[in-house]
């Protein structure tokens, strides 16, 4: 798909505007997201994606519309993960649901950021080298593998290296301070702990990119199309968040279908020089997938899980203490 300069900037345009819209306008002010406005949302952001593959069915004919969109549903599937994830840290550091999605937002935002180096870094990488193609394919396997054996343990925050080198390094207030990052104490400046929720955020979409992006990757090395999907999936992960998370712990059986596509995926990667699988095989393979996995979740729906307590803010607290040094 030879894609112009044009191409790119008409769509970061539609992507500005859209997150333009989004936090200037619809969540100007923090609240907490309901799951109408949720569900309206993800309907918009899966709406503006198939219009956009329309876009480029009609550009650049039914195989790379096909390919982006087996790379949007790959991605869109791996992200429930994240919004596990999301649930967990959003819990153990008790943030307020008003709060939540201006982390997300500011998150996702970066992680475009981040994402968008990772993608043409990789494709460069493997087009370079092709040996890499089965480095990614192994990756994959073992990520799919692991998903499926592994037990999450519980998420503890202040455990976390992370936690315990900002409150050395930084100076950190001990309470929220409503939807702000930064704030003064005795008129010096200090992190929150929202700001540190935003640093875990961003770290998590950096280990789930080691898997997405090569998953993507195994459908079509052409940096657009690669990019364009993740990028659309990824900002609709707000809304899906809001939309899901409450109702995931229903969804046992999940973690065994991603981990099937993950295995897929990889094993397609390696077989690439050796068997041609369709794109149309492939999405139909994901998709079925995801189908079987949602259904027999449904038939062995788990007890409600309790849910997380809302983090204390100035107003809970009773007095505020001071906080770590400033290296």
């Amino acid at each position: 798909m030879d894609t112009s300069l044009w191409a790119w900037a008409l769509f970061h345009l539609l992507l500005f505007g859209m997150l333009a819209l989004d936090l200037g306008v619809f969540h100007r002010k923090s609240h907490a997201v309901g799951l109408r406005e949720a569900l309206s949302w993800s309907a918009a952001w899966i709406v503006l994606a198939m219009l956009f593959n329309v876009g480029i069915y009609l550009t650049s004919g039914s195989e790379a519309s096909l390919q982006f969109l087996t790379g949007y549903v790959i991605e869109k599937s791996l992200s429930i993960d994240n919004v596990f994830v999301f649930a967990l840290i959003f819990g153990s550091f008790r943030v307020p649901a008003a709060y939540q999605h201006k982390v997300l937002f500011w998150g996702i935002l970066g992680a475009l950021v981040m994402r968008g180096v990772f993608i043409f870094a990789g494709v460069a990488l493997v087009k370079q080298f092709h040996a890499v193609l089965y480095v990614f394919g192994a990756l994959l396997i073992f990520s799919g593998i692991k998903m499926l054996v592994s037990k999450d343990a519980p998420f503890d925050p202040e455990s976390n290296w992370i936690m315990r080198a900002a409150r050395r390094c930084l100076r950190v207030s001990p309470t929220g301070h409503a939807d702000h990052f930064l704030t003064k104490i005795d008129g010096k400046w200090a992190v929150t702990p929202l700001l540190l929720v935003l640093v875990f955020v961003e770290l998590t979409d950096v280990v789930f990119a080691i898997d997405s992006i090569p998953a993507i990757m195994a459908v079509t090395l052409d940096p657009f199309l690669v990019y364009t999907s993740n990028a659309l999936a990824m900002l609709g992960m707000r809304s899906l968040y809001f939309a899901l998370a409450g109702l995931l712990p229903r969804f046992v059986y999940l973690h065994h279908g991603l981990s099937a596509i993950l295995v897929f995926v990889g094993t397609k990667m390696l077989a690439a020089d050796f068997v041609k699988v369709p794109t149309t095989v492939s999405l139909g393979v994901i998709l079925g997938i995801i189908l079987c996995a949602v259904v027999a979740s449904l038939r062995n729906v788990p007890k409600e899980e309790d849910s997380a307590v809302p983090i204390p803010t100035e107003g809970d607290a009773g007095s505020q203490q001071e906080a770590g040094c400033v290296c």
